[in-house]
């Protein structure tokens, strides 16, 4: 039997105002589901809005619509039901130079936390403070901790800062890790270390663990489900295994015909970038992209015009890989979940399709 759900976000909409009042909308209608010990990935190319989704999940960002839940709970925003939701849920940020208060000690910035939520004192087991700050700098693979204590930012390799910054979270035990690009500014040999960590303290600690990343390499190695954002929405998720090896949309397909794991796929060049989020196309949003579109796909399936025109549904958050997209559902694959018909999409979600 599957754990519980932890931390989920149910039709999550968010939108910002730009320089003339343009409304962009960042996340369109997003359903996502974590649990205990599950390791997720949230996967994309830059501006499909896994960042934003990811802000919003900790209340960062104020979604225009729905809502984020933990523990089947709706999450407040009083100060002090924040404060609590962010003990037990920690983001890492991907920028650790940038995260990191330049003029702080490693001992400063992991003990950080523990002060702002009053946690100064002896803990349930009986730990001071500096005991715990160096738990947590083990936890994270930075031993013996004490030589670390009185070094600075600047003094650290870029690995040893994510550490600090993993450690930072791990100070005030929580039930789940966000994590933001963790590895992307790090080289080959270092994020295997890192994605390894992840891992250990999943095993460990018990852990859930949401890994943002524009790497399905990543996902390959780590993720027990993955979910592919694009455009705000998510368009397939599933089981790893299975959306790796039986990718449907074919955004997936592009992006994975370049891992390097994937060898039986020839690679796809997407042409393009991702749509300017004020102005999301009608029909599929993949649609200007779209290698099915491009190559007569689409049109043999007879489902060329409703890739765009017709809406596609919010994809429910679900352990079963689904898919949104119109050729998939014409298929009859992955499910079936996307209908190919506009009446398949729910009421006020997805209107800006």
């Amino acid at each position: 039997m599957s754990a519980p759900r932890l931390l989920e976000a149910r039709g999550l909409v968010v939108r910002f105002t730009g320089q003339g009042g343009a409304t962009a909308t960042a996340v369109d209608g997003v359903d996502l589901s974590l649990r205990s010990g599950e390791v997720v990935a949230l996967v994309g190319e830059s501006g499909s809005g896994k960042t934003t989704l990811a802000r919003t999940l900790m209340g960062l960002e104020r979604p225009a619509a729905g809502e984020v839940l933990l523990d089947g709970a709706p999450v407040g925003r009083r100060a002090r039901e924040l404060k609590e939701f962010r003990r037990r849920v920690q983001m890492v940020f991907q920028d650790p130079a940038g995260a990191l208060n330049p003029r702080h000690t490693v001992y400063e910035a992991v003990a950080e936390g523990l002060r702002l939520h009053g946690r100064t004192t002896r803990d349930p087991q009986g730990r001071t403070e500096e005991e715990r700050v160096a738990a947590a700098l083990s936890s994270a693979g930075l031993r013996p901790p004490e030589r670390l204590f009185l070094r600075y930012p600047h003094e650290l390799s870029g690995g040893q800062r994510q550490r600090v910054l993993i450690a930072g979270a791990l100070a005030l035990a929580p039930e789940l890790l966000i994590a933001d690009e963790p590895v992307s500014s790090l080289d080959a040999s270092i994020r295997g270390e890192l994605l390894a960590l992840l891992l250990t303290l999943r095993a460990e600690l018990g852990l859930g663990v949401l890994v943002v990343t524009h790497d399905l390499g990543l996902a390959w190695n780590i993720a027990d489900r993955t979910a592919v954002m694009y455009l705000g929405r998510i368009v397939e998720s599933g089981p790893t295994e299975e959306i790796l090896t039986r990718p449907q949309h074919p955004y997936t397909q592009a992006l994975l015909s370049v891992v390097p794991e994937s060898r039986r796929l020839e690679p796809v060049v997407l042409h393009g970038e991702v749509p300017d989020p004020t102005r999301i196309p009608a029909g599929c949003r993949f649609h200007p992209r779209c290698p099915a579109l491009a190559d007569g796909s689409a049109a043999a399936a007879g489902v060329d015009d409703g890739c765009r025109t017709a809406r596609l549904p919010v994809l429910p958050a679900t352990g079963e890989h689904v898919v949104a997209c119109h050729l998939a559902a014409a298929r009859g694959v992955a499910g079936g979940s996307a209908s190919a018909s506009a009446a398949g999409a729910e009421p006020g979600r997805g209107a800006s399709d």
